[in-house]
């Protein structure tokens, strides 16, 4: 009888997120992964070519999602900003509602992404996060203000400051792992909170 590659890979894939879970990118070895996933080191080469090709296959999911997320919510900020919406409106949607639609689903997968990467291409992932936002954020305003909206000019060490206080407020729950409702409640605190910050420096309060 011919064996199931598919059952076998998915065996292979949940081990290898005990394993990572567990005891972190550094900690993990092929071996333990082996054992969890009942295979030999050399039968688990058969899936990935090494440990980092291993973390990637739980992790990438995800960060394509999320960049897909991030596109999509530019993309309609700059088309309200085209139809001249009201400056309440480009604040409807936020980093959080990223949290709730992407992140929350995969939450085990995120939580490796932000505390076990340690010695991946992932370990920095936040702080490139807020860098790329950062970026994007400058751009905006610009676009903002050829668009005839009264934008403050911001600096950048201080807008790197606060956007970094903001994303570390909102993956706190996650890291943490609460519970779904919980973590909805969270980020509503969090909005509650940073939104008319951001409308005030942003010069739209």
């Amino acid at each position: 009888m011919p064996r199931d590659k598919t059952e076998s890979h998915i065996k292979v894939n949940n081990a290898i997120r005990e394993e990572f879970m567990e005891k972190g990118f550094e900690g993990a070895s092929i071996r333990s992964i082996g054992a969890r996933a009942g295979m030999t080191s050399a039968g688990l080469y058969r899936h990935y070519p090494d440990k980092e090709a291993m973390f990637s296959a739980v992790v990438d999911p995800l960060i394509e999602e999320i960049h897909k997320w991030t596109e999509r919510h530019k993309a309609k900020k700059y088309d309200l900003v085209d139809k001249k919406a009201q400056r309440e409106e480009l604040f409807g949607e936020s980093f959080a509602d990223m949290i709730m639609e992407v992140v929350l689903p995969r939450k085990d997968e995120f939580r490796l992404l932000i505390t076990a990467a340690k010695g991946t291409k992932y370990e920095n992932f936040v702080h490139d996060y807020v860098i790329d936002n950062q970026g994007e954020f400058m751009a905006a305003l610009d676009f903002l203000k050829k668009r005839g909206y009264p934008v403050k000019v911001v600096d950048e060490e201080k807008l790197h400051m606060l956007l970094s206080a903001y994303l570390t407020a909102c993956l706190e729950p996650i890291v943490h792992d609460y519970d779904d409702n919980k973590i909805g409640d969270y980020m509503k605190t969090i909005q509650d909170f940073f939104l008319p910050g951001w409308m005030n420096i942003m010069g739209l309060s």
